[in-house]
């Protein structure tokens, strides 16, 4: 993704920008085929100055995606980020409570540039600092066999990627409704962690036991 490819100097100023962007998020989460008209409309602006900022409708989910993407590296840098000395499933609970309210926002205008087809992938620059986080995270838990070994690294955290965006999708539709305890006890319990001991931790942000609590299942 281009940096402010679609972002041009006019005079409205970044409150303008960021009051289009706020707009321009509502709308396209409840109707993704919002034409920039209805943007501006819902932003209170006139067209032109929609197009002050953006060259089209392509540079402003562009600019919704760099949005996300700050907070996302925000989120990972927060005070309810995981520790370096957090064990491993306590490090990946505090991952997803951290970035659940970010994905509840965010989730489906990934999934609205990535059917756009914006080159290159969105959900890369989007996504890149979690995984390389989660990544990390797997491979410890593995390691001091907090996590299941039934498959690599790499794959269970593709894996659990899948499962917590489809959760989104869920609470976004409104079939499901979670703060983010109840995704960081179905990510633990995916990554092998038994169920009791997953929900503690979720629920406390540490273990109840201990290392030795966090048992993955056989």
């Amino acid at each position: 993704m281009r940096g402010g490819r679609g972002a041009r100097g006019g005079g409205g100023g970044t409150s303008t920008r960021a009051r289009i962007l706020c707009a321009a998020e509502r709308l396209l989460v409840r109707e993704p085929d919002s034409s920039l008209a209805e943007v501006a409309a819902a932003a209170g602006v006139a067209r032109r100055t929609v197009y002050g900022h953006f060259t089209g409708r392509d540079a402003l989910v562009e600019g919704l995606v760099e949005e996300a993407a700050r907070a996302v590296r925000s989120a990972l840098a927060g005070p309810d980020a995981p520790a370096p000395e957090d064990d491993p499933t306590t490090a990946l609970a505090r991952f997803v409570r951290a970035l659940w309210p970010v994905g509840d926002r965010y989730g489906t205008l990934i999934a609205l540039a990535r059917r756009q087809g914006l080159d290159p992938d969105p959900v890369r620059a989007v996504l890149g600092p979690a995984r390389d986080t989660v990544a990390a995270i797997i491979v410890r838990g593995q390691r001091t066999g907090a996590f299941h070994t039934g498959v690599p690294a790499g794959v269970l955290g593709a894996a659990l990627e899948a499962h917590l965006l489809a959760l989104l999708g869920c609470a976004r539709s409104g079939t499901w409704e979670d703060d983010g305890t109840g995704a960081a006890v179905a990510a633990l319990v995916a990554a092998g962690v038994e169920s009791g001991t997953a929900a503690e931790v979720a629920e406390s942000g540490r273990p109840s036991v201990g290392a030795a609590g966090a048992r993955p299942v056989t």
